[in-house]
């Protein structure tokens, strides 16, 4: 690899925004760590790669702080330093009343959605502080729902107005470190998970109404806009969403 060359990673990098931002960062010269909980997905990001471009498969549930710390020691094993951390894994609970939601369920999206973020900025922090030269960047996948839920996300909703508050306490005390912290907010972008809304999903006013999507690649653009900004520079929010979509004022 060339010395000169940029480090990424990227949690959730198997499927949908996370192997979408992966293959755009691989294309704008940044080697990529690609992590996320099932290799098969990971190897596939892999071989959709440009030629020559430098990646690392790393399975690892970002939940288990022994599994995040063992991602972090090989991506500095593989490349010596992490410049762009891309904190985007991340999990729902069925779309069902919150009283009826289980514990597990609760808990399974905290542990991931916000705990793993958490983990993986601290690991983040101890190798951007340490290496030469100092310094980096964290981009938080926030999504629209960290401004307003949709019926029935109680958990997913939950934990995602805590990353803003996780970006900003990142932010404050990157400061002294040369490490920057942004957050980027995605509002239907075209996925797997995204595929429903064409046939109609449930609205705050108790209706089923088809909603648009986006082409991933705009998200992706996106990410490595934010991700290639000199480190005196931040796009501390950016909304990227389906200009249609029922957000601004009351749909």
């Amino acid at each position: 690899m060339d010395g000169t060359a940029k480090v990424a990673m990227v949690t959730g990098a198997g499927t949908g925004i996370g192997r979408a931002a992966a293959l755009a960062l691989l294309e704008a010269g940044y080697a990529v760590v690609l992590a996320g909980r099932r290799r098969e997905p990971l190897e596939e990001t892999a071989r959709s790669a440009p030629a020559g471009a430098h990646t690392l498969v790393v399975p690892a549930d970002v939940s288990d702080p022994a599994a995040v710390k063992a991602l972090f020691a090989a991506t500095k094993d593989a490349f010596g330093r992490l410049d762009v951390l891309f904190n985007n894994a991340g999990i729902g609970a069925p779309a069902i009343p919150l009283e009826d939601l289980s514990w597990d369920q609760w808990r399974a999206v905290v542990d991931t959605n916000l705990t793993g973020a958490f983990l993986c900025t601290q690991e983040a922090f101890r190798l951007m502080k340490a290496q030469t030269p100092r310094g980096g960047r964290i981009i938080n996948n926030g999504s629209i729902s960290a401004h307003a839920p949709r019926p029935h996300s109680a958990p997913y909703t939950a934990t995602k107005h805590a990353i803003t508050g996780l970006t900003k306490s990142t932010s404050l005390d990157g400061r002294r470190y040369d490490i920057a912290c942004g957050q980027i907010d995605i509002g239907n972008a075209a996925t797997d998970m995204t595929a429903r809304m064409e046939a109609g999903v449930p609205q705050a006013d108790g209706s089923m109404r088809p909603e648009p999507r986006m082409d991933l690649v705009h998200v992706a653009r996106a990410v490595v806009y934010m991700a290639s900004l000199p480190l005196d520079a931040n796009v501390q929010f950016l909304t990227v969403m389906a200009t249609k979509m029922p957000f601004i004022g009351r749909g």
